[in-house]
């Protein structure tokens, strides 16, 4: 399953750069959530900490898995860079959430619903108020050379806005950040899929 994954991730970011279209379909996100936990469990140092709260609701979005799984891999291998040094603790939280008129209206773009919310949260040495605005433009990195290509996150920030959600951070310098990234919920079954009229092959 890694290494199909692996291919799944590779063929993704090529067409990310082709800028194609991706196919979503309904997927529970929690599934998606564990199965990034297990493989990044073999490759995060055994100083940090994996701390996870998944809820056990049903929690559907309309989603392309692979491009959800690198969203995972991508936060979770930037919080346990920074706190390769000192050690500490990655903490998962996935649940439920509605928004209401009121709180929805701190999220431009998002309308009033159901929502699955993912926070990544660290322990690690935190991003620079200066910075913390650019931190999703492409090719922005502060990392030594050799161990970033500045592409992580402006990645997760579009995949993210390509299925219709939002991603905030929090930081505190010396105390750790936090992700949070809100997907809409979609009801089981609300997308059926469209019946194949094409011909069978001949010959």
């Amino acid at each position: 399953n890694a290494c199909f994954r692996a291919g799944d991730i590779a063929r993704q970011i090529l067409s990310f750069s082709h800028q194609t279209e991706q196919g979503q379909k309904p997927v529970v996100l929690r599934a998606i959530v564990n199965e990034s936990l297990k493989l990044l469990r073999s490759s995060i140092p055994s100083t940090v900490e994996i701390r996870q709260h998944i809820s056990k609701g049903p929690g559907t979005i309309l989603a392309d898995p692979v491009q959800i799984h690198q969203v995972i891999i991508n936060l979770c291998a930037n919080a346990a860079h920074a706190m390769k040094e000192n050690g500490g603790t990655l903490e998962i939280h996935l649940m439920g959430t509605d928004l209401d008129e009121r709180s929805v209206r701190q999220y431009p773009g998002l309308s009033p619903g159901r929502y699955m919310r993912l926070s990544i949260s660290d322990t690690g040495h935190g991003i620079d108020p200066e910075i913390i605005d650019r931190i999703f433009d492409p090719y922005f990195t502060t990392k030594k050379f050799g161990e970033g290509s500045g592409m992580g996150l402006s990645v997760v920030h579009g995949i993210v806005k390509n299925h219709g959600g939002v991603i905030t951070v929090y930081s505190e310098p010396g105390k750790g950040t936090t992700f949070r990234i809100l997907f809409l919920q979609i009801e089981t079954g609300s997308t059926p899929k469209k019946p194949n009229t094409q011909a069978p092959p001949g010959g």
